[in-house]
Formats: structure tokens, C-alpha cells, sequence
């Protein structure tokens, strides 16, 4: 398979199930979004030691992130519905058990915090940032909006992604900065 198809060439790109938008469209503009969340992960990643765990929750985000940018490319209700387990209420309970198990091990936020910290920390905070540029996009598709539960899934995995630079600075003995 080659990378290149020169179908985009025009300005316009294919939506799974069928069907072509502008790449100016708010569809890929969502999804473009959501993938480059998705690239942000990788950075935090790379900026981790190998064996941290938060390294594995945030490979299975990426998978997750994969389904959330599927099902917001599907040009219609029967291409959604082949991506609709991919990401749901369960993987919102995931990332909540997770925030509340590594919250168990911060001091109390009582005030704000200025991102930053540790390379791992700092990446997600970029990744948070994104995060929440990604849902703003996915809730101003409006009626093309995928469904709820991808919405609850981002949401939360913003708040997951804050949560997780507070665990990698803490994990580095760094103390949150405070505003």
C-alpha cells in the first residue's frame, strides 16, 4: 500500500463508510484533533521511562483515540455502528478508577497549578490542552457529533491527563508549582 493516493490533492478528503468533505470541514478538523492528541501521547511516552505504568494506560488511550477518530471520520449511522464498542461508558469507569487509584498518592489539590514540572509531566499537560481543544471540536459537530459516550470518554480523559502529570511529577519528586 503506498502513503500516497494524490485523492487529497484537491483540498478534499474521503470519510470512512463513503463519501468526501472538504479538509476544512469540522469533521476532520475533530478528528484531526483527536490524532494529534494522539501524538502528544506519543511524546509523553517517550519523555517516561519504560517502565512506567502510566506508559501502558496511555498506549491503550491511543488505541481508544483511534476508535474516537473512527467513529467522528464515519460518514453515517451504519460506518459508526461499526466502530461503536470501540469506546464506551466502560473505558469512562476505566479512566475514573484510574484517576481515583492515582489520587490515593497526591498531596490534596487545594489551589490551581501552572503546567510544567518533569518532560513526562509537562507532555501531558500539552496533551491535556489538546484534549480539551479535541472535545470543544467533537461538541461543535453538533447533530454529527459521535455519541455520548465519547463525549463522557474525552472529558474525563482530560481530567485523566491532569491528574496523570500531577502522578509523573510526584512520581519525580517534584511538587505541583503553584499559582
Amino acid at each position: 500500500m503506498k502513503i500516497y493516493t494524490r485523492t487529497g490533492d484537491a483540498g478534499q478528503t474521503s470519510l470512512f463508510g463513503g463519501g468526501r468533505v472538504s479538509k476544512h470541514d469540522a469533521r476532520v478538523a475533530a478528528y484531526g484533533d483527536v490524532d494529534e492528541l494522539n501524538a502528544a501521547l506519543g511524546v509523553a511516552v517517550a519523555n517516561m521511562a519504560p517502565d512506567d505504568p502510566l506508559a501502558r494506560e496511555i498506549e491503550d488511550i491511543q488505541r481508544d483515540l483511534f476508535g474516537v477518530g473512527g467513529e467522528i471520520a464515519a460518514a453515517n449511522a451504519k460506518a459508526r455502528e461499526k466502530l461503536r464498542g470501540l469506546v464506551g461508558d466502560e473505558r469512562v469507569r476505566d479512566l475514573e478508577v484510574s484517576i481515583d487509584r492515582m489520587e490515593e498518592h497526591l498531596p490534596k489539590l487545594t489551589r490551581f497549578i501552572l503546567p510544567g514540572g518533569g518532560k513526562a509531566a509537562a507532555s501531558l499537560h500539552v496533551a491535556r490542552t489538546i484534549c480539551r481543544r479535541a472535545e470543544r471540536s467533537i461538541v461543535g459537530l453538533g447533530e454529527d457529533a459521535p455519541r455520548g459516550e465519547v463525549l463522557r470518554y474525552m472529558n474525563r480523559l482530560a481530567d485523566w491527563l491532569f491528574v496523570a502529570a500531577r502522578a509523573a511529577n510526584h512520581a519525580e519528586g517534584r511538587s505541583d508549582i503553584l499559582w
